[in-house]
């Protein structure tokens, strides 16, 4: 997203900067999220879903802008510090790393934001963090910067896998990986959507409103959306510039609840009933267990999770909403027996913890964090959790095993694993558009095929007269 140079987004105002050396709210608030990224290891998304009234709209765009862009370009934009500083990024302070990321970030992805601007906002960070004496390093390498516009980190690459590692800006291990399992081109379109500004999805809230009466609301606004071609009830906004401020409006009334239209099929493929009772294992912070009660009104939905914290997102999710036909309970997944009767539900849910490769456009900050390790950790507490949700599903039941990864141990290697040992279970065809099933018969989607978040779903029946 391009912003204007004018005084409200990067101008050289004293409000901007300049020589008041004030910082612009939009860059301090990006500055203080990135901190915490960093130092306290929070998530960009939830941060950023809290910047309220308190930002301009204009502000509230460029301090998203920023901090995602930066998050997604790190390791490119690190590249060019080393470059233009003689030094590697990973030795600066950590203060002065991050006034350097958002200066370049802006002269190199914001064109329409004055090279002046960028500058000095950057440098005028250093002085609110009390490192004055940094600002003139900041000065100089930004200015080389502007004087050096085409520099290209990644071709000074000695190898191919760094060269795409470097240009998409992913740890080279992630990209080893990927390369290995889906081939060049594919890992190579799959890292550059992962860079891409994802498309906003919604769905609405039939307890509160109707969609009618959404869509024309937003129409009336000069927003454009479409129906999704992914998830049946997903609605995607085309565009709009009032789009934002509708979207945050209509969510605070409880209408709709914004989601990934690949979020939203995981609810289509367990295909609640009214009447049923419905278990959502590993349900915060609610996006699916709310889906499912909206969905199905006449159903009761019980919702799982380790933390009272957390099981208080979603009574507050679901009180925003007017659902009152969601349950929660706190226990452990992982605990053998789970706290209900053998049979007790006749839908179960596990929307497994993940290392969340398919959410990057979402969440970049995932790739910084992630290990090799996590990947063999966490698909041996999906087998677990799986295993233990299991017994709760009655005769003629279904279970549906869901992630937002794209790695195969954490999908078909568990569901493998599952059916192994389960013959009482049965991989059953999840109701899903045709282009999403996969050899194995589950489903599956995909950044850069889909333009969604990366979900893998799977459908087991348990058969009639099986233990």
């Amino acid at each position: 997203m391009a912003m204007r140079g004018s005084k409200k987004n990067g101008g050289a105002s004293k409000r901007e900067g300049g020589a008041g050396r004030r910082v612009s709210d939009s860059r301090r608030a990006a500055a203080e999220i990135l901190r915490r990224v960093e130092d306290d290891g929070a998530f960009a998304a939830v941060l950023l879903a809290s910047v309220g009234e308190e930002l301009r709209a204009d502000d509230r765009a460029l301090c998203y802008e920023l901090v995602l862009g930066v998050l997604r370009r790190q390791l490119w934009l690190d590249k060019l510090i080393a470059h233009y500083a003689g030094r590697d990024a990973a030795g600066l302070d950590a203060p002065v790393r991050r006034a350097l990321r958002l200066g370049l970030y802006q002269l190199r992805f914001l064109t329409r934001i004055p090279a002046s601007a960028a500058v000095n906002e950057s440098v005028n960070l250093a002085h609110e963090a009390r490192l004055r004496s940094a600002g003139n390093f900041i000065n100089a390498v930004l200015r080389r910067a502007t004087r050096e516009p085409d520099y290209d980190p990644a071709a000074d690459s000695p190898n191919e896998l760094e060269r795409l590692a470097i240009s998409t800006s992913h740890p080279a291990w992630l990209v080893e990986r990927w390369v290995s399992l889906f081939g060049a081109v594919e890992a190579e379109s799959f890292a550059r959507a992962n860079n891409r500004t994802p498309p906003v999805a919604f769905r609405v809230n039939p307890s509160r409103v109707s969609v009618d009466e959404v869509i024309a609301r937003l129409r009336a606004a000069g927003v454009e959306v479409r129906p999704s071609v992914v998830a049946a009830g997903a609605w995607r906004v085309e565009s709009g510039g009032a789009a934002a401020t509708q979207l945050r409006a209509l969510a605070a009334e409880g209408a709709i609840y914004t989601q990934d239209e690949a979020s939203q099929l995981v609810a289509q493929v367990v295909g609640a009933r009214g009447g049923e009772r419905v278990l959502d294992v590993c349900a915060a912070p609610g996006s699916k267990t709310t889906q499912i009660a909206a969905q199905s009104p006449g159903a009761l939905v019980v919702a799982g999770d380790l933390y009272g914290h957390r099981l208080r997102v979603v009574r507050e999710s679901a009180a925003r909403q007017g659902l009152e036909n969601i349950l929660t309970v706190a226990y452990d997944a992982e605990a053998l027996p789970l706290p209900f009767a053998a049979g007790a539900f006749r839908r179960v849910l596990v929307d497994a913890p993940c290392t969340g490769t398919g959410t990057l456009r979402h969440n970049p900050e995932i790739r910084w964090r992630i290990t090799p390790a996590d990947v063999v950790e966490l698909a041996a507490r999906q087998r677990r959790i799986l295993d233990r949700a299991a017994h709760a599903v009655g005769r003629g039941g279904r279970l549906v095993y869901s992630t937002c990864s794209v790695e195969p141990e954490e999908n078909e290697e568990v569901v493998a694993a599952f059916l192994a040992t389960h013959p009482a279970f049965e991989l059953t065809r999840p109701d899903v558009p045709e282009r999403l099933l996969t050899e194995t018969g589950a489903a599956r989607t995909w950044p850069q095929r889909d333009d969604t978040d990366g979900f893998f779903v799977a459908a087991f029946e348990k058969m009639e007269g099986k233990r």
